[in-house]
This record gives structure tokens, C-alpha cells and sequence, in this order.
């Protein structure tokens, strides 16, 4: 795989702390304004720096955004928009085929539960975080403290504020931040093009270069039933990105690997990836089995499918990385460097690095109940979700704030109930086949004696007992949930509904393989990981940033072409270049373009750009997210990265790995030439507010 080829430039690059070229998906209170002048002549102003930040938000469902008018607009990708997308749609309205397009405010649809979150302030609570736990304490009572620590000051914060309050758990422990969100939750659909043309290519284009995707859903958050009036947006570039420009990311990575220890990188590559990679196998093949069988079938299960085959393809590029043999010998003798180098400063104490991999053993035996069980692998149904918060709230909310689960404290309480009281609609045949396949699957990997596979199965088969469980159950209904959620444990305890009965029967299994986590595993890793991160500071400072977190981060990079195996890739594509590849694979699906796009060829300005790369720190989490120039001017989106991107988990190299983006001036070409969409363009370009 062309991972190999990165592999010699890295040797010594990946065996020191100092960050690379363009490296980091950093934070905006420890933003390296200082390193960005040297290399690129540009100083971004802590006014410049804020302004962006506000106009950034966050979706909640697992992706980013930005603001991009006064009157509320914002947008992000096709495939972040796509579950509000698909649940607006019916079995006669398919708006993830057909496009969607709100000609005036009083036609912007509102997406059943979707969640908008824009960082308005952060805090460091560090101290505080920290004093919670004497050092007398074992790990797993000092975990115990410190979560609760987290608990109260979330609490106080949203009390007081009124916002939601978020503490964020920085370098394994070593930092911790509070983080401030406005939160918009009345979210209304404005734009969406045909899925045809937001993932042109499909599967096989993805993670690849070039590319030609309109991949961008635009959506308005209102306030009192009217548009938010926004004071920090984004204004929309008038000139676009040129070679070599400078360019900046502003989103929220999901999570990365880059600080942890080979301990941890051994467990993902033995454990957790080969498991990941086999359930996404066998649910890719059941959910393509069931699409088979009507339209209305693969309607509905179409989003799920592109969730999983993306999934499927971005951890196979991370497990490709480290398989790497080579790669990981060298990473091995650079962290016992490292760890020689502390326990001679540090003779007689414990040794962090081998804490940590003693967790990680812990960790490995734990496994197949925590993910199937715990994490509800074994239950994936949006309906047993939904009975596993009900069976968990009833026991939770009674319990004082700081010795509650996280999910269920005070703080995270609204946006749970806004998930838990959704009026999404609910297929039944869809979650009968979902649910058949998990309890298939956790039958196989915990055995048939399992407690908890006993209490699922009642000697069914997994396709018996996941149809009489779906028939069975009633939460499909709003008000059901509502009465279950206020009854509180006697309605829960009283309940016969067979989902409940069913999450009920296994929750004490879950329940002490989660603490066995917390307490072996999440509070060791916390607090050695803290004091590997407190030696590297010591050694380097603070010149690194901390592990991806799905909080906002600010990275930046060049517009820049690269290299793949002799053949030198522009740095852009064109919409002429879109028809094309559509001709050269007969504009057979995943390659047709789409009716609209056929219609208004003639009207299109071919050479206008649609996509173009640059070296920009990204990951999952990051789509969205966007572009922006030194004017602070919307220049494009994230929506994807190249193959050679999906090792940035691990390690950074721009030599090959970009970001991929939708180009704004292409964005603006398609609304107004293919889709009629002239008000929405005319928003964004300022030309004519929204609504006038």
C-alpha cells in the first residue's frame, strides 16, 4: 500500500516531539501564531483568531461547520447532513436522491433532533481537576474524584450560564479544559444536492485524488421560531484559492493516536482494528442484503451503508499503517529511549509506560463484553439504544450529580433528552435486521453460556429473538419514552415492554465490565499518561498539541499538489474534469452525475474549480470544517482526505497525505448555474440578505 512509501522519510521525524511543517490540529488557546509567521509571513490576531472560532460550530451528530450569513445560515458536508437529510425523507419523498432546495425560509425543513454547538469560551480547570485526587489515592478511586470534580464544575458552569459545559480531558490528564457552547437545537434543512452528486464516485473514489463531489448540505438555526441573528459568521471569498496559498482548517477532529504509547498502538492493531474491520464486513453485506430486497428498503438503510463502508475503508488505511513492521520497531526503540531516559531521572518510582501496558492487558481480556455489551455492539438498534437510556436513567438521575455515569450528568441531561425524544421516524424492519446481525455477533464472539447472550437469545435463534424483541416493543412511540423517562425507575422497573426487560436483564453484566474499564483501564491510562506527558513538557515545552478530542481545533497548511508514483497530481479539479470521469465509466452509478447536472451542462462554466488538496492536519470529525484564507474568507470545505491521509491518526507527513476540499467558487457555480438555488448564492455572497 502506498503507506509503505512514507515510511523511510518518517524514521526520524516520528523519533522526536519537535512538530513537522504543517502538523497540528491545534488548540485555540494554545494556537502557535509565533511558528504560522515564520514559515507563511502571516500573523493571525487574537481578534482574528476569535472571530473565527464563533463562527465555527460543531455538529453534534459527528461532524463539523461554520456560520456563513448574519441570518443563521451555516453549512457543512452532504454525508453530515445526510441523517437529518434522510429522516426528512418518506417512502414517496426521497430528498437524498432528489436534492433538496427551500426557496424561501417558510420551506426550510427542521431535522428532528439535530444539535448545533458553537464554542463560546474556554477555561482551563486543570487545578481544580487535579486536586481532586491525593495522591494517596488508588488509580481507580483518583479516576472516581476526578470525574466527579468534572461533574460539579460542569454543573456550576451550566447553571450559571446557562450553556452547555463540557470539561475536556487534554494529554491523558495532564490538561483539562472547560469548554462553553451556545447550543442551537431548532435546526432547519435550507440545501441539499442529490446524493449522486455529493458522493460522486461512491465508495470506490473515496479516500482517493482527484475527486469531483458537491459534498455540502447548507442548514439555518433559528431562535424563538425566527432565524438567529449571528454576529460572528464568515464572509465567502470572491477570489478563491490559488497554488501555494495559505490556508486554514477550523473544525473537530474525532480522536487521534499520535500520544499514546505502543502499548495502546499494539492493542489497536491486535484487537480492536481486526474486530472493528470484521463487524463492519458482515454489517456492510446484511444491510446491502436488505436494500436488495425493494427501493424503499435501500432508501432507508442508504446512510447507514456509506457510514460503514466509510468506517470500513478509513480504519483499514490506520490498520495498514501499523502493520508496518518497519514503522513500528523504530517507534518502539524511540519510546524506550524515552522511557530509559525518565526512570534515570526517576529511579524507585512506577513506571508509567509499563502501568499503561499493563492496563492495556486489562484491556484486552475486557473486550468482547465491554464492546458488545457495555457499548452496545450486541444491541445495535436505535430502539435498544434508546431502552439502554431509559434502563440507565432510572438508576442514574436519582444519584447525586458527581457519582452518576458522565452521559447522565446534569450538564449533558438536555442533549440526551433531545436525542431520547426525537421524532425521527423508526423502521422496524430496518432495526429487526440490524438487531438480528448484532445479537448474531455477540453470540459468536462472548458464546452461546454468556449471561447476557442468554438473556437476549431465551434460546431463539438471533433472527427469532430480534423479531419478536422489535415487534414486541412500543418505543417507536415518542409519548412511551416520555412516560417511561418521567415514571423514572418504578415505570422502568414496573415496564414489560420486551426491549426494557431485555437492557434491564443485562445491566449488571454491563455495568461491571464498565467499571473494570474505568477503573483498570481509563483512570491508569489518565494517570500515566499525564505523567508522560508532564516529562515530555519538561523536555520540549509545550510545542505539541494534544490528541484529538471532537473539540474545536485550528489547523493550516498550503494549497499544494503531490507526487503518487511518478505522476504528478494537480492541486485542483474542474467540473469539466466531473463530466469526464462520469464519461469514462460509462455514467454508470457510483459515477453519474445526476439529471440536473446532465440538463445544465451547456450553463456551467467547465473550468471552474470543484475540489482541490492541500497539506492541511486533518482527520475524522474534520468534515465540514471550513476553509478559510488569511482574510478569515470562506474558501472552501473539508469533506475527505487522500489514501495517503489516513495514517495522520498515527503520524504526520505532507509529502503525499491532504486534505481534500469543496472549492467555494465551485460551490457557488453549482448553486446558482445547476440548481436555481440564487437567493441561497446571493446569501452567501452578500449580494441580497436572506428573507429581503
Amino acid at each position: 500500500m502506498k503507506t509503505k512509501l512514507l515510511i523511510l522519510g518518517l524514521i526520524l521525524a516520528i523519533a522526536t516531539p519537535l512538530a513537522l511543517a504543517d502538523e497540528g490540529m491545534w488548540l485555540y488557546n494554545n494556537f502557535p501564531k509565533d511558528r504560522v509567521q515564520k514559515q507563511y509571513g502571516f500573523l493571525p490576531t487574537q481578534e482574528w483568531l476569535d472571530h473565527l472560532r464563533l463562527s465555527s460550530v460543531r455538529f453534534n451528530n459527528g461532524g463539523s461547520g461554520s456560520f456563513v450569513s448574519a441570518d443563521g445560515l451555516a453549512f457543512t458536508n452532504h454525508h453530515v447532513g445526510a441523517d437529518c437529510i434522510e429522516k426528512l425523507g418518506t417512502s414517496g419523498t426521497d430528498y437524498m436522491k432528489t436534492g433538496f432546495y427551500a426557496k424561501t425560509q417558510a420551506d426550510e425543513a427542521k431535522c428532528p433532533d439535530l444539535e448545533l454547538n458553537e464554542l463560546v469560551g474556554i477555561d482551563d480547570v486543570t487545578a481544580k481537576i487535579k486536586a481532586a485526587a491525593t495522591p494517596s489515592m488508588s488509580a481507580a478511586d483518583a479516576g472516581q474524584a476526578q470525574r466527579s470534580a468534572m461533574s460539579a464544575i460542569e454543573k456550576d458552569c451550566a447553571t450559571s450560564t446557562g450553556l452547555r459545559c463540557d470539561v475536556v480531558t487534554l494529554y491523558s490528564g495532564e490538561v483539562y479544559n472547560l469548554y462553553k457552547y451556545k447550543k442551537y437545537t431548532d435546526v432547519r434543512l435550507v440545501f441539499a444536492p442529490e446524493y449522486d452528486a455529493a458522493f460522486f464516485g461512491g465508495d470506490p473514489d473515496n479516500f482517493t485524488f482527484p475527486r469531483y463531489d458537491l459534498d455540502i448540505t447548507f442548514f439555518r438555526v433559528y431562535e424563538n421560531d425566527k432565524p438567529a441573528h449571528l454576529d460572528n459568521y464568515l464572509q465567502w471569498s470572491k477570489v478563491g484559492v490559488k497554488d501555494g496559498d495559505l490556508i486554514f482548517v477550523s473544525g473537530h477532529p474525532g480522536g487521534t493516536d499520535r500520544l499514546t504509547t505502543m502499548a495502546q498502538w499494539q492493542y489497536l492493531k491486535d484487537v480492536d482494528y481486526p474486530s472493528r474491520l470484521a463487524s463492519y464486513k458482515r454489517r456492510i453485506a446484511m444491510l446491502q442484503n436488505f436494500s436488495a430486497q425493494s427501493p424503499e428498503n435501500a432508501r432507508i438503510a442508504q446512510e447507514d451503508i456509506f457510514g460503514l463502508q466509510n468506517s470500513q475503508k478509513a480504519i483499514n488505511g490506520e490498520y495498514e499503517g501499523l502493520r508496518d513492521m518497519a514503522m513500528l520497531s523504530q517507534m518502539n526503540t524511540a519510546e524506550r529511549e524515552r522511557e530509559k531516559a525518565y526512570m534515570d531521572k526517576h529511579p524507585g518510582e512506577p513506571n508509567p509506560w509499563q502501568e499503561i501496558s499493563n492496563a492495556m492487558k486489562v484491556n484486552r481480556e475486557i473486550y468482547s463484553p465491554l464492546i458488545y455489551v457495555e457499548r452496545m455492539r450486541g444491541f445495535y438498534s436505535g430502539l435498544a439504544a434508546y431502552a439502554r437510556i431509559l434502563v440507565r436513567a432510572s438508576e442514574e438521575k436519582p444519584k447525586p450529580n458527581g457519582g452518576r455515569l458522565r452521559e447522565f450528568r446534569d450538564s449533558a441531561l438536555p442533549s440526551l433528552e433531545q436525542q431520547l425524544f426525537s421524532t425521527a421516524p423508526v423502521y422496524k424492519n430496518l432495526q429487526t435486521a440490524t438487531l438480528a446481525l448484532s445479537l448474531a455477533q455477540m453470540q459468536d464472539a462472548l458464546g452461546p453460556d454468556d449471561p447476557a447472550v442468554k438473556a437476549a437469545l431465551s434460546g431463539k435463534s438471533p433472527e427469532e429473538a430480534a423479531k419478536a424483541l422489535i415487534a414486541g416493543t412500543k418505543l417507536e412511540d415518542v409519548a412511551v419514552r416520555k412516560q417511561l423517562y418521567e415514571g423514572g425507575k418504578a415505570a422502568v422497573d414496573a415496564s414489560t415492554d420486551p426491549l426494557i426487560v431485555l437492557l434491564r436483564n443485562v445491566d449488571s453484566e454491563a455495568r461491571a465490565v464498565r467499571k473494570r474499564y474505568d477503573d483498570e483501564v481509563d483512570a491508569v491510562v489518565r494517570r500515566d499518561g499525564a505523567t508522560i506527558a508532564r516529562a515530555r513538557f519538561a523536555q520540549t515545552g509545550l510545542n505539541q498539541p494534544p490528541d484529538a478530542t471532537f473539540t474545536l481545533r485550528l489547523s493550516y497548511g498550503a494549497v499544494k499538489g503531490y507526487e503518487e508514483n511518478g505522476k504528478k497530481i494537480p492541486y485542483f479539479t474542474t467540473f469539466a474534469g466531473a463530466f469526464q470521469h462520469a464519461e469514462e465509466h460509462g455514467n454508470k452509478p457510483p459515477y453519474n452525475l445526476g439529471a440536473s447536472w446532465l440538463k445544465m451542462k451547456s450553463k456551467l462554466k467547465l473550468e471552474t474549480p470543484l475540489n482541490y488538496v492541500s497539506t492541511a492536519d486533518i482527520i475524522g470529525g474534520n468534515s465540514g470544517s471550513p476553509t478559510v484564507n488569511k482574510a478569515g474568507e470562506v474558501v472552501g470545505i473539508i469533506f475527505d482526505g487522500n489514501i495517503q491521509s489516513l495514517v495522520l491518526n498515527f503520524y504526520y507527513d505532507d509529502r503525499q497525505a491532504r486534505a481534500v476540499h469543496v472549492d467555494s467558487r465551485g460551490i457557488i457555480e453549482a448553486l446558482r448555474n445547476i440548481y436555481g438555488a440564487e437567493a441561497l448564492a446571493n446569501e452567501l455572497t452578500g449580494t441580497k440578505a436572506a428573507g429581503k
